[in-house]
């Protein structure tokens, strides 16, 4: 596990073992067009080259003053579970357990589960639990706040990170304090969780000095936060034991058992425990923080010029003004002109524009696109599979032109269609290729053909990813027209 190199050295006998618990099953709408339900904002690069997960699990790795951070639990859906497994590859890290959601229940059963699974193996265990979906850009004030607060979650408190506020924001929950945070960062005691408010209720905590943001960041001992369960929410503390005793292996993966998690409420953790216990405190946190809950969260952070105008990818702007124009479609130009207040997303498949104060609005957007059954709604344009992505590039009543990548070491299924044929020509790396009985290799620039109902499969034995264009054609071209023989993913 590769250690920040930031973070100050501790003497091994003082310093706290703290597993991170990264959440990372959520899907958000105000990002639309660039986060779908299919490929939420935190797999996503929002902003440079890297994920928002892949930036939590950076920041969740190393150590502090006073602690040392183990390896990460990751709790998310099957649906995103290859891509986390990718993405932590990608950073080196080795994740102690991937915990599969087998449906969406909040925040609540999903942090109950990864305290259960850590006191089964370590009955001391402490749990840093952190959103996959937020922006923290220094590191090293961050983890000097975690250990801030190590101490006051050894000795029996349910600890909270509480952001200080730098506007009147509604699109928050807010934290009430007993008393006005000092400069120090030292955990104070919370009074109460406020829901989000109006302008007008927000403008005034801001200036009481008492309130701050609630960031959904959380630091506790598994058996301190087991015990809250107990007393406040014994109901969802047996669906998920049931859950998380029953839960079988996949593929590396640990999916918690279908049936008692079902049975669960759907409920936070702020519902469920945090605003019914009394052994509660905060660590104000000012170091930088964001939830990117907007595109104008993505144009602050993306440094506006001096005319408050953000680019990204092939745009041009041209006499404009507090605009954010961004493009994520290849050979797709951006082009604003003379445009003031404007929100522009280019991508090859959707176009959002929107004025930047309607921001938190979006999401209605897509409801707009649900409502017409339109699959821009929720599908991301790349279909990401456990062994790469494809993405559709013409598709016509015959036929289908797809852009396939395949990870270095991945292989699709040995398959066979009923109603398509298949041309395959490599266009980057190289495949190993089996129709019917032939295995063979092919390098960039050469092709083979697969008739229907002929067993085939591609594999990727190099150390690029494999790049290959799929041309389909055939009476019927959808996703469903495949027979699989075997698959080391275990798809049906």
């Amino acid at each position: 596990m590769p250690k920040s190199s930031n973070m100050p050295e501790n003497n091994a006998m003082d310093v706290q073992d703290v597993t991170p618990v990264i959440l990372a099953g959520g899907s958000g709408t105000r990002l639309w067009p660039l986060s779908r339900k299919s490929y939420p904002k935190q797999f996503v690069p929002l902003l440079g080259d890297t994920t928002l997960f892949r930036s939590a699990a950076r920041r969740l790795s190393g150590q502090g003053q006073g602690f040392s951070f183990s390896r990460p639990i990751v709790l998310t859906n099957s649906a995103f579970r290859f891509i986390v497994a990718e993405q932590l590859a990608q950073e080196e890290i080795d994740a102690q357990a991937i915990l599969i959601e087998p449906a969406v229940r909040n925040t609540a059963p999903a942090i109950l589960a990864a305290a259960l699974y850590l006191i089964g193996r370590n009955p001391d265990a402490m749990m840093l639990v952190a959103p996959s979906d937020q922006v923290v850009p220094d590191v090293e004030a961050f983890c000097l706040a975690v250990g801030k607060g190590v101490a006051t979650a050894s000795s029996g408190d349910l600890v909270t990170f509480g952001i200080k506020p730098t506007r009147p924001e509604t699109g928050y929950g807010y934290l009430q304090v007993v008393e006005k945070p000092d400069a120090s960062g030292q955990p104070v005691k919370l009074a109460r969780f406020v829901e989000k408010p109006n302008a007008e209720r927000a403008a005034a905590m801001l200036a009481s000095g008492d309130h701050l943001w609630n960031a959904g960041i959380f630091l506790f001992a598994a058996k301190d936060l087991i015990a809250a369960f107990e007393t406040h929410a014994a109901d969802v503390l047996a669906a998920v034991k049931q859950a998380v005793e029953q839960a079988e292996g996949d593929l590396g993966f640990l999916r918690l058992a279908a049936e008692p998690w079902e049975s669960c409420q759907d409920i936070s953790i702020d519902y469920a425990i945090m605003e019914r216990a009394s052994n509660l405190s905060v660590v104000p946190y000012d170091g930088g923080w964001s939830d990117l809950g907007g595109w104008d969260a993505v144009w602050s952070h993306l440094q506006p010029d001096a005319n408050g105008v953000a680019l990204s990818g092939a745009a041009t702007a041209i006499d404009c003004r507090d605009t954010l124009l961004r493009s994520d479609s290849e050979g797709l130009e951006l082009v604003g002109l003379g445009l003031d207040n404007i929100i522009a997303v280019a991508m090859n498949d959707a176009v959002l524009i929107a004025d930047k104060s309607r921001s938190q609005d979006v999401r209605l957007a897509v409801d707009a696109l649900k409502h017409k059954d339109a699959r821009q709604a929720e599908h991301f344009p790349k279909d990401h599979r456990p062994w790469g992505w494809f993405e559709s590039l013409l598709v016509g009543g015959r036929f289908q032109v797809k852009r396939i990548t395949v990870l270095p070491g991945a292989s699709l299924s040995l398959q066979s269609h009923f109603h398509r044929s298949e041309h395959w020509i490599v266009v980057e790396g190289t495949a190993k290729v089996t129709v019917d009985e032939d295995i063979k290799l092919l390098s960039e620039n050469q092709s083979v053909y697969i008739p229907v109902g002929v067993k085939h499969r591609i594999e990727n034995p190099g150390r690029i990813p494999l790049v290959f264009i799929e041309v389909q054609t055939g009476s019927y071209i959808g996703e469903d027209d495949i027979v699989r023989y075997e698959d080391r993913y275990a798809r049906g």
